[in-house]
C-alpha cells in the first residue's frame, strides 16, 4: 500500500452513459468498481476518455460529485453511451461504437497514477478498439509488481477473442468471471468440465493470486492458491442488476487491501451487490 492508509484504485476503460428507460445514469465496468471502492473508503480514479460534448461535461461533473478524481482525455469523438434494455430486472446492452472512451489517450498523470497504484481493473469491452488497446496495456506496464491487476473479464457482444482474453490474463493477477463466461471460456480454453475444477486450472494456468465466481442469484466462489471461500447469494427483491458484478468487485478489492480476510472480503462483496440488485442503477450504495 501505498503512504496513505487508504488505498489508491483505479478503474481503467469504458466510461460512459447507460441509457435506462428511466433515464441515463453513470456506466462502465471499470467506474462503477470504482464508485465502490469509494464507498469502502479507497481514493478511487477513473483513467478513460470523454467527448468535447455536454455529455462529456455532465460525466466529469458526476465523478468528482461522488468523489471519484479522474484522468480523462478530451476526444474529438462523442461521449460514450450504452443502450440498456430490461427484461426482469436483467439487462441487455447497445453499446455505441467509436466514441471517446475508445481512444483513450497515454498521459504522464496517467502513468504517475499506475505507478503508485494499489489495484486497477480493466476488462475486454475496452480493448476493441486498438487505441484503447494499446494505451491500457501501456498503462499496466507500470503497475508495480505488488499491485493487484484485476481482470474482469466482462463479455460483451462479439468484442473479445481468445487471443485477448489470454493475454490479458497473462497481465492480471485477480480474475473475475461469472458463470456464464465461464462456460465460454471452459470450451474456448480446453479447461475441465466442472466449475471448481476449470477455475483451479485458470489460477494454475495463469498463476492467479485470486479467482472470483459469480452466479448471480445462486452463489459466488473467491478462489486463492490455498483456499476457497463459498457464499449463498442472499434472497433480495430485484429492481435491475445493472453493476451488480462490478459492485462486487469493487468492495472485494478495497477489503482484501484494507486488511480484511478473504473471507471477510467476500462477505463484504456480497452484500454490497445484493444492496445494488434490490436498488435501482450501478451506483446504490449501503
Amino acid at each position: 500500500m501505498n503512504e496513505t492508509n487508504s488505498p489508491l484504485i483505479i478503474g481503467i476503460g469504458e466510461l460512459l452513459w447507460d441509457m435506462l428507460p428511466t433515464g441515463k445514469v453513470v456506466g462502465g465496468a471499470p467506474v462503477n468498481f470504482v464508485y465502490h471502492a469509494t464507498k469502502q473508503g479507497a481514493r478511487g480514479y477513473a483513467i478513460s476518455a470523454i467527448g468535447n460534448d455536454a455529455l462529456g461535461e455532465e460525466l466529469s461533473d458526476k465523478l468528482n460529485q461522488n468523489g471519484i478524481k479522474h484522468c480523462l482525455s478530451r476526444s474529438p469523438y462523442p461521449t460514450g453511451t450504452v443502450q440498456v434494455t430490461l427484461n426482469n430486472g436483467i439487462p441487455s446492452y447497445d453499446i455505441v461504437e467509436n466514441v471517446a472512451w475508445d481512444h483513450i489517450q497515454v498521459s504522464e498523470e496517467a502513468i504517475a497514477l499506475m505507478k503508485k497504484a494499489d489495484a486497477v481493473t480493466f476488462g475486454t469491452l475496452a480493448m476493441r478498439n486498438e487505441d484503447s488497446r494499446k494505451t491500457i496495456e501501456a498503462l499496466l506496464s507500470y503497475m508495480p509488481d505488488s499491485a493487484l491487476k484485476f481482470f474482469d473479464i466482462n463479455l460483451r457482444g462479439t468484442y473479445y477473442s481468445r487471443e485477448l482474453i489470454d493475454s490479458l490474463l497473462t497481465k492480471a493477477n485477480a480474475f473475475k468471471i461469472n458463470d456464464e463466461e465461464l462456460k465460454i471460456l471452459i470450451s474456448m480454453f480446453a479447461l475441465p468440465d466442472g466449475e471448481d475444477d476449470a477455475c483451479r486450472e485458470l489460477m494454475k494456468r495463469y498463476d492467479l493470486r485470486y479467482l472470483v465466481l459469480t452466479a448471480g442469484d445462486k452463489y459466488s466462489a473467491v478462489y486463492t492458491p490455498d483456499e476457497k471461500s463459498f457464499l449463498p447469494t442472499p434472497e433480495v427483491k430485484v429492481v435491475d442488476t445493472v453493476g451488480a458484478g462490478d459492485s462486487f468487485s469493487g468492495a472485494f478489492v478495497c477489503g482484501i487491501l484494507t486488511g480484511k480476510s478473504v473471507c471477510e472480503s467476500h462477505e463484504s462483496a456480497v452484500r454490497t451487490a445484493a444492496f445494488v440488485a434490490a436498488h435501482a442503477g450501478a451506483w446504490a450504495a449501503p
